[in-house]
């Protein structure tokens, strides 16, 4: 019910916003407004104020909505109302009314961006986990438990890093540019340890250049090592008649290697009990553990589970310490600022990451639906205010730079037709605008089942 709530209301406010955008900039030029809908279909509430030109409507479709201006194009106006017209207003006047709803849904996500800055958001501190032995940080010799305290691009001025979400933007970003970055780690004290407080600070080169950074998303991340926080490698409760139960494994022991190899945290730990679950039959493993201050070994059999059509090993323990948090919290001017800052990299980042998908350097997988988006909705509501408002925030801008593309049937594509007459003088004939609309909506339905298909392949796989 919570996903239900919170993807309808922010379908609401995100088209509220955009098609106030429209409706104030259209009164503002000096246009009649006849209708502001958010909906589509049949009318669940309209009212219209006595003596006042707008219709307000909400309709049975929550998909979208509109604002219908008093246009020539679509029925005959009378004389006296010609100059209140939208096809007779001056082109920089079209083109502001236009431009107005992706530029308010903007607007907002700095707004949204500001409000979390100045709230404060709980996220994990910028302490790595293990990183994947293949990655970029394993191979410059980050183990896990090490403190990431400053970051740059390769040759520019460090910035403190505040958290690991802090981080993970910023080298994704670098890696979806071809740059490298440069980091500064204070060393931790051995695997399972925390970083020692006040340690010498190394730096460590990220050859990021080298990544073939198609997707951004938790595959781009894993390349780099950068996959999950640090905790320790410590078991919490066991499940009664569980394998950890039957092997003599204790609440608080301290995982600290299997078979030899070391486990550097909790999220390195998972993953080795899970991969052990693709052999025939789980072998028995020796586990060295750290209990009372003593080191043991102890011998487990693991068992094996399916988990989305996948044998995987299972411990039946809970494992990990909590994770160390940060609260990440900016003062008026600077969480305005970087409020921009994010609103900006955010819609650079759609921008070039639609372009790689459109000449095939991006899955298209990256795109999503309505159910992916609703899904989403409800997990930060989950969460809390904070993560819903961010939330809110990142559909904004998506919403804002998808509508600026230069699709006849949306926003950039009348923004492109008012181009061409801003050249030429003319608007386009009538016959290419039918042809550019025909192929505006062919482009449209396409994303939408790809947008779809990619819901469904998400929720089943």
């Amino acid at each position: 019910m919570l996903t239900v709530v919170a993807f309808v209301v922010a379908l609401a406010i995100l088209i509220a916003v955009h098609e106030y955008g429209h409706y104030r900039v259209a009164v503002a030029c000096g246009v009649k407004v006849l209708r502001f809908s958010i909906g589509f279909g049949k009318p669940l509430l309209r009212w219209q104020k006595k003596g006042a030109d707008t219709e307000f409507v909400i309709g049975a479709i929550p998909l979208g909505g509109y604002v219908r201006m008093l246009d020539e194009r679509e029925a005959p106006v009378a004389a006296e109302e010609r100059h209140l017209a939208f096809n007779t207003q001056p082109l920089r006047s079209r083109a502001a009314i236009v431009a107005a709803g992706p530029l308010a849904n903007l607007l907002l996500a700095i707004v949204l961006y500001a409000c979390v800055n100045w709230m404060g958001v709980r996220e994990p501190a910028a302490i790595v986990g293990a990183p994947p032995p293949a990655s970029l940080l394993a191979q410059a010799g980050v183990q896990g438990g090490e403190k990431v305290v400053a970051m740059a691009l390769d040759g520019e001025e460090q910035q403190p890093v505040r958290s690991l979400e802090d981080l993970r933007w910023f080298v994704a970003q670098a890696a979806l540019n071809g740059k490298d970055v440069v980091l500064g780690i204070v060393p931790g004290m051995g695997a399972g340890v925390a970083p020692r407080a006040g340690g010498a600070q190394r730096e460590y080169r990220l050859p990021l250049s080298r990544l073939d950074a198609a997707d951004a998303d938790a595959k781009l991340l894993e390349k780099i090592g950068l996959t999950h926080p640090w905790t320790e490698a410590v078991l919490g409760d066991l499940e009664p008649g569980s394998a950890a139960e039957k092997s003599q494994l204790r609440k608080g022991d301290e995982v600290l290697a299997i078979d030899g190899v070391a486990v550097g945290d909790g999220g390195q730990l998972r993953s080795m009990i899970r991969a052990s679950g693709k052999d025939q039959v789980p072998a028995l493993q020796d586990w060295l553990v750290l209990r009372d201050g003593a080191q043991i070994h102890v011998p487990v059999q693991l068992v094996q589970s399916e988990d989305g059509g996948a044998r995987i090993g299972r411990l039946g323990a809970y494992i990990g310490a909590p994770v160390a948090m940060v609260n990440v919290r900016y003062g008026p001017w600077e969480g305005f600022a970087k409020g921009v800052q994010k609103t900006w990299e955010v819609s650079a980042l759609t921008i070039k990451m639609m372009g790689k998908m459109v000449i095939g350097q991006a899955s298209l997988q990256n795109i999503s639906g309505p159910l992916t988006i609703a899904e989403y909705a409800g997990k930060s509501a989950q969460i809390g205010l904070t993560q819903y408002i961010a939330f809110l925030a990142l559909i904004s801008v998506s919403l804002g730079v998808l509508n600026l593309l230069p699709l006849p049937v949306l926003d950039g594509g009348h923004l492109m037709y008012y181009l061409w007459e801003a050249i030429t003088g003319k608007p386009p004939t009538a016959q290419w605008l039918e042809r550019l609309q025909k192929g505006g909506v062919a482009v449209l339905l396409l994303m939408m089942c790809i947008a779809f298909f990619n819901d469904l392949s998400r929720l089943l796989g």
